[in-house]
């Protein structure tokens, strides 16, 4: 009650957001396989996925063909979507992720349908993933690969000792 209350200018300034605030969700299409995963655990089943299969002719003579599927369509209704973020959560290949952009905002509700150019554009706006902890433990795959290539190169320097000392001899 002491202190002055301030009021956020907002149209006309635009706010201070956290960092990783979740606005709008993009899709980054190349990492899309169309799995299906995102829309098939979405609660409020406001994602649309249709794709196809396309063959891949084999790359060597005499292998076999390969399909594919290819995304055709990717869409999100915004105006059901509950930001949860289970869809990114649940995406094995990192295709989508939060963007902070919040203003979005339609005067017709059948424009919140964002298409895949769309969903898109978003992925501009997407931060880096934030930096990890300098005070934190490498993970298990880092320091079992260096104790790895630590022995491999203990096992050369002893080999090359070794011819050293044969030439030496000899």
């Amino acid at each position: 009650m002491v202190t002055k209350s301030h009021t956020r200018q907002y149209p006309d300034v635009a706010p201070e957001l956290p960092p990783r605030t979740r606005g709008v969700i993009a899709l980054i299409e190349e990492n899309c396989t169309s799995c299906m995963l995102c829309a098939r655990e979405c609660p409020d089943w406001c994602i649309y996925i249709d794709s196809h299969k396309e063959t891949i002719p084999a790359p060597t003579a005499g292998g076999r063909e390969r399909s594919r599927n290819v995304l055709d369509r990717f869409a999100i209704d915004f105006s059901l979507c509950m930001y949860c973020g289970i869809c990114i959560e649940v995406c094995p290949f990192d295709a989508l992720e939060w963007s902070p952009e919040f203003e979005y905002a339609e005067y017709d509700i059948r424009e919140m349908l964002h298409e895949k150019p769309r969903l898109g554009q978003w992925v501009e706006s997407v931060p880096p993933p934030p930096a990890l902890d300098d005070a934190a433990e490498d993970p298990k795959e880092i320091s079992l690969a260096q104790k790895a290539a630590a022995k491999k190169q203990a096992a050369l320097d002893a080999a090359a000792q070794q011819e050293g000392t044969a030439d030496g001899d000899a």
